[in-house]
């Protein structure tokens, strides 16, 4: 069942305020006509009814090339409406709306349409009466996003949707986000959460840059130190031919992997665009074959050398068959060789990939034509990311090029830039609109000059993709980290991609309500507690159970949560005389539990007897605390170290503190039968783990880390220590 929020009167009343002008508050905004005669409460519905004739039907317009069929999202619906809602409903397939059901069925393409006028099967169609609710589709992507949508209202109008109907469609057929996982490696599974926190609200497309390096500071590199410089190319390929160029097989994506980032990605309606950079940060390739190397500077390729178009001609043959989309993105940003050069390249490539697979490419704005150049193919589209490369409405648009806006009003650069914040400036969208202080939409490239953006129905605007960039390499952050930095941004750009209206007052409590329900993700690592203690556990109250068979006699021991929660964790180390659990690499202690985001207490009473050089004292889904021997962490790979040790044979009470973006530790002396210190008294006594960032080769910036609690296991093999546990507590109290 859904659970009420303090938001909801506040958005019920809005709610029914905007009703009047025939709009819902949702994210983005819903056009919506209600009737007077009443609402539909989702907690009556029985079914989810797949209109038989369309089951089998797939969007063949959109971006992706594995688009779901109506059936296919209908299932991914329903889990949906369990984890969200708590409704276990079934899916059938039949030809109208029953009693108490939703009915996903295809309605008249054509009455759909973008800012533009052209047709889009994006749109849909949301009825709602008596006897429940009806979905029809432009196409069943369509039909996905009027999902989203009843979803959506149901959190934030108390499970009740109002009689009437509305159709809504997308302005932009481009809707989403750039993530830079070439100088930060993410693995698929987070990938694949960030795909499903897009969908919600109704982005399309994940732009995933896939090679890059960090800076080549050419004035202070010698040539051997830049090839040196951290440059990384993340697709691996078995190939021989490609022997070399990804260099960490354990942080690059397997065809597998990627396969399976694609499917999940598109289950939800997002396409995952991949781009491999060249000829400029092209660092990676150079390294794999220094003789590609620009002279003046290496991180960008030599075009004019013989074997550089068919080296990269090599490796988009190899991972095309790969990419399941209709648009590659090749690159070609920031490139400082000549320009006729980078125009032969980014054609030449542009029909390549072409004749190859039949698929369009994009690149990132560098130089606008000119009567003068033999200028890149009109059908090559253009991402714009910044003026002082382009103007996007007078050097590209109003000579025929397509334009998708990711102008940097809403980049960041995690953890540190002197030229960009690290979340995205979500004000931005509600007054960036030079023309009248309102709101921003894609067609709005430039937020201060009107006069330097086209009609909002210029049908060569693309839609809007916001970038955020890795660029002090993977030290710099965790893997959450990029989390943060979009978790307002994605539904703020979301309802502003989409066309919506939302206003600033609208968005904040629509957010906060929708935030806990978001379906196929727990991005925050969130834990559901009572209160704010999640867990404890004194070893004291645990209780062993002998079980016999064939095999022998073993023991299990449950350690009881006395929070309330429920969350028992079982055992089969052995007690000591003093009831206190005997850990070593032999046995475990097992929570049920994995890792906990942002704003929580773990506080351990242990004894360390014996460590090896890396113990791993306990460990979780995205880290591990470690003995090496300073107390760190391990995380996203990367260690992050204290200058505080764990002393030996002595009883400690550690607390390791995450308080929003800052994680602290604290050692104290103890004895197993003092409590463990009370939440917030250890703050006093604490180190910060920190990130140490390198800033292009000339200094280095000290900044806080954010870095989840590991709460599955203690002991085990592998860990490297002995020792024994007294208690354990987690609280989501920093």
């Amino acid at each position: 069942m859904v659970v009420l929020h303090a938001n909801y009167v506040w958005l019920t009343t809005v709610s029914y305020v905007a009703i009047a002008t025939s709009r819902l508050v949702g994210i983005p905004v819903i056009p919506f006509t209600a009737s007077d005669d009443g609402v539909y409460s989702v907690t009556s519905l029985k079914q989810l009814i797949v209109d038989s004739k369309f089951a089998d039907s797939r969007d063949e317009t959109g971006e992706t090339l594995i688009p779901p069929s109506l059936q296919q999202f209908a299932k991914t619906f329903a889990a949906d409406l369990t984890s969200t809602l708590g409704l276990d409903i079934s899916v059938s397939s039949g030809n109208a709306v029953t009693q108490d059901s939703i009915f996903l069925t295809l309605g008249d393409p054509s009455k759909y349409l973008d800012v533009t006028g052209a047709q889009t099967a994006e749109g849909y169609t949301l009825s709602v009466n008596s006897s429940g609710i009806v979905i029809s589709g432009a196409s069943p992507l369509g039909a996905w996003w009027g999902t989203r949508t009843v979803l959506q209202q149901a959190i934030l109008s108390n499970s009740s949707i109002p009689y009437g109907e509305g159709d809504d469609a997308p302005g932009w057929r481009n809707r989403g986000m750039m993530l830079d996982a070439a100088r930060h490696y993410y693995p698929p599974e987070y990938v694949i959460e960030l795909c499903s926190y897009m969908s919600f609200f109704k982005q399309n497309l994940f732009h995933i840059h896939l090679s890059d390096n960090l800076y080549n500071n050419v004035a202070l590199y010698s040539r051997e130190q830049s090839l040196q410089v951290g440059a990384w190319f993340r697709l691996w390929s078995d190939s021989e031919d490609l022997a070399g160029l990804a260099k960490l097989q354990n942080e690059s994506y397997t065809k597998d992997q990627y396969d399976e980032m694609q499917s999940a990605c598109a289950s939800r309606g997002v396409t995952l665009l991949p781009e491999i950079e060249a000829p400029g940060h092209s660092l990676a390739i150079v390294q794999w074959k220094p003789e590609l190397g620009l002279s003046s500077d290496i991180s960008q390729l030599n075009i004019t050398y013989p074997d550089t178009i068919p080296t990269m001609k090599t490796i988009w043959s190899t991972f095309l068959p790969w990419f399941q989309t209709k648009t590659v993105h090749i690159g070609a940003d920031e490139y400082t060789g000549d320009v006729s050069e980078y125009n032969r390249f980014v054609n030449e490539m542009a029909g390549y990939i072409h004749q190859e697979s039949g698929k369009a490419i994009r690149i990132w704005g560098t130089f606008p034509p000119k009567p003068e150049y033999d200028n890149v193919y009109q059908n090559v589209s253009v991402q714009h990311w910044e003026f002082f490369e382009d103007d996007p409405y007078h050097d590209y648009i109003m000579n025929n090029y397509s334009v998708l806006n990711s102008d940097d009003t809403f980049y960041t650069v995690n953890k540190w830039s002197g030229s960009y914040p690290q979340v995205v400036d979500i004000a931005r969208t509600f007054n960036g609109n030079p023309a009248d202080g309102g709101i921003w939409q894609p067609f709005v490239f430039d937020t201060k000059v009107a006069a330097n953006n086209p009609e909002r129905s210029n049908a060569l605007v693309l839609g809007a993709v916001t970038p955020l960039w890795n660029d002090y390499g993977a030290n710099a952050t965790v893997f959450s980290e990029a989390y943060y930095a979009w978790k307002e941004g994605i539904p703020a750009l979301g309802d502003k991609q989409w066309g919506g209206d939302l206003s600033a007052l609208e968005f904040s409590p629509a957010f906060a309500a929708l935030l806990p329900f978001i379906p196929g993700q727990n991005l925050d690592r969130a834990i559901p507690s009572a209160s704010s203690t999640i867990f404890e556990y004194d070893t004291k109250t645990a209780a062993q159970t002998q079980h016999y068979s064939a095999l022998g006699v073993w023991t299990d021991t449950a350690v009881a949560d006395s929070s309330g929660n429920g969350y028992d964790a079982s055992t089969n180390c052995p007690l000591t005389e003093d009831s206190t659990l005997s850990i070593s690499p032999s046995c475990t202690l097992t929570t049920p539990l994995s890792s906990k985001g942002r704003d929580y207490t773990l506080s351990l009473k242990l004894k360390i007897n014996s460590a090896d050089q890396d113990a791993v004292l306990i460990s979780g889904g995205d880290s591990s605390l470690r003995l090496t021997p300073n107390l760190s962490f391990f995380t996203s790979g990367n260690y992050y170290r204290l200058n505080t040790t764990v002393p030996t044979r002595t009883w400690v009470a550690l607390s390791i503190v995450g308080r929003g973006n800052q994680t602290y530790a604290s050692v104290a002396e103890t004895s197993p039968d003092e409590a463990l210190p009370e939440v917030g008294s250890t703050t006093a006594m604490a180190e910060e783990f920190l990130a140490v960032l390198g800033i292009n080769g000339e200094r280095l910036v000290w900044a806080p880390i954010a870095v989840e609690a590991p709460i599955k296991q203690l002991g085990g093999e592998g860990a490297g220590w002995t020792g024994e546990l007294a208690a354990m507590r987690l609280s989501s109290v920093a």
